[in-house]
């Protein structure tokens, strides 16, 4: 590689070069673990989960063994404890890793155990930080994350010189929504604006703020419970005034705990309510 120019060194002159090289094996590092390590896992009984990349599955008889991988960051979960143990034992000989113990905070997700079992999974922490991020740490709360029948239009209202912070700020909401079903529908009618925002589709970023800052306390208690399966759905009829297009919003529960939800603007325009 020729050496930039303005970085010559005469005493060491493969310095600047040497330095690229590491920055471009620091960029390839990721990729390298995690493809030694999702060729490991299948010797140890695992396969890939067909609805998660990242997710994988051991089944030992009755007993079923999960793996959760994200870059270095790895869950381990199971219905045995003795299987879940000797998996952190084998890869432990083959990598270099630490038992960081039970499961309390991923990737923002911070992690409580009742006393009667439940799993409680939240965001609070990250919920503080992003109100820090948008200056509103002191704001006052509200008592919804959006105004009944709100539409918005997408050229009413000023349009913001610098759309960066919109955009930053409905990217963070998004992640939010991880363990925040309340705030979905809200967030997906911010999210259509990204393009060209306003100062009115800002403030509706700011409502959606007021109301976390008042509950976020709130998350999604995962108790022990029977192994239905539950779907509700519904959809509004042309609520879009832009497009006039539906928007469809579902929930997904597995007894008593949801699973999946979404809130997503149809693309075709309903031409009545039950086609919506």
């Amino acid at each position: 590689m020729k050496q930039p120019q303005g970085f010559e060194d005469a005493i060491h002159p493969s310095h600047v070069c040497k330095l690229l090289k590491s920055l471009d094996g620091l960029k390839q590092a990721p990729q390298a673990w995690n493809a030694k390590l999702t060729s490991y896992l299948p010797t140890l009984g695992f396969t890939l989960s067909h609805s998660d990349p990242s997710l994988f599955v051991k089944h030992t008889g009755i007993d079923i063994v999960l793996l959760l991988l994200y870059v270095d960051d790895i869950i381990v979960t199971g219905s045995s404890s003795t299987l879940v143990q000797s998996v952190i034992t084998d890869m432990g000989e083959a990598f270099d890793m630490k038992d960081m113990g039970k499961l309390t905070f991923f990737l923002g997700l911070e992690i409580s155990y009742l006393s009667n079992g439940d799993i409680f999974v939240n965001q609070a922490k990250y919920l503080r930080d992003l109100l820090k991020k948008a200056a509103m740490v002191e704001c006052k709360p509200c008592s919804t994350p959006a105004k009944p029948h709100q539409q918005f239009l997408k050229d009413e209202g000023v349009s913001l010189q610098d759309p960066t912070p919109y955009r930053s700020l409905v990217g963070a909401l998004q992640y939010l929504t991880f363990t925040r079903p309340d705030i979905t529908y809200a967030v997906n009618s911010v999210c259509q604006f990204m393009t060209a925002p306003t100062d009115i589709h800002f403030g509706a970023i700011k409502h959606i703020l007021r109301y976390l800052k008042g509950t976020s306390h709130y998350g999604i208690t995962y108790t022990s419970s029977d192994m239905q399966l539950l779907v509700y759905s519904d959809s509004d009829w042309a609520g879009d005034p832009n497009t006039k297009c539906s928007t469809t919003g579902y929930v997904v529960y597995l007894g008593n705990n949801p699973i999946s939800w979404q809130s997503k603007k149809q693309t075709l325009v309903s031409r009545s309510s039950t086609e919506a």
